[in-house]
């Protein structure tokens, strides 16, 4: 389907649309997890800010084995995999990373980054979900805290990954 593993499971491959400037789905042509992607080309990556009703926001830390091992982040997500919508790709990561499962998701924003070559979409998950039944992904988060607007909208650069998502914070009217 959208990655081939081996017998074990193992993951071997990853495979991803491509998109145009215009985020537009490039057809005939599949990019691959790892390889260069060509000028002009895009592949879609999914976000999602998680806030509780309460009004506080999840953070999880990065597995110390990853790029930015140790920082916090302020979404959940990751590239879609080849054949899925934003939307789908969103609601697959928040479920992967957090364990969260919710059934609106918002869409507050979308970046393309040419030195990436990636077309950001981002998502608002509001949820009552319960904030000690977060299960971290392994590999992928290594802790997680809730914080106020306050403290992660005033985040320093060397703790948070992206200030991406500050920005749609401060857009957001809530």
């Amino acid at each position: 389907m959208n990655q081939k593993v081996c017998d074990n499971g193992v993951k071997i491959m990853e495979l991803w649309d491509a998109y145009d400037a215009e985020f537009h789905r490039v057809e005939g042509v599949t990019l691959v997890r790892g390889k260069a992607i060509p000028d002009g080309l895009f592949h879609l990556v999914c976000d999602v800010l998680v806030k509780h009703t309460d009004g506080s926001y999840l953070l999880m830390k990065r597995d110390a084995r990853k790029r930015f091992g140790g920082m916090w982040e302020a979404t959940a997500g990751g590239s879609a995999l080849q054949g899925e919508t934003p939307l789908e790709c969103a609601f697959r990561e928040l479920r992967e990373e957090t364990g969260i499962i919710c059934k609106t998701l918002t869409e507050v924003g979308q970046v393309i980054s040419p030195d990436t070559h990636s077309i950001y979409v981002e998502f608002l998950c509001i949820t009552d979900w319960g904030k000690d039944n977060i299960a971290l992904q392994e590999g992928e988060t290594s802790d997680y805290q809730w914080v106020s607007r306050e403290k992660l909208t005033h985040m320093p650069r060397n703790e948070l990954v992206t200030k991406r998502i500050q920005t749609f914070l401060q857009e957001l009217q809530d």
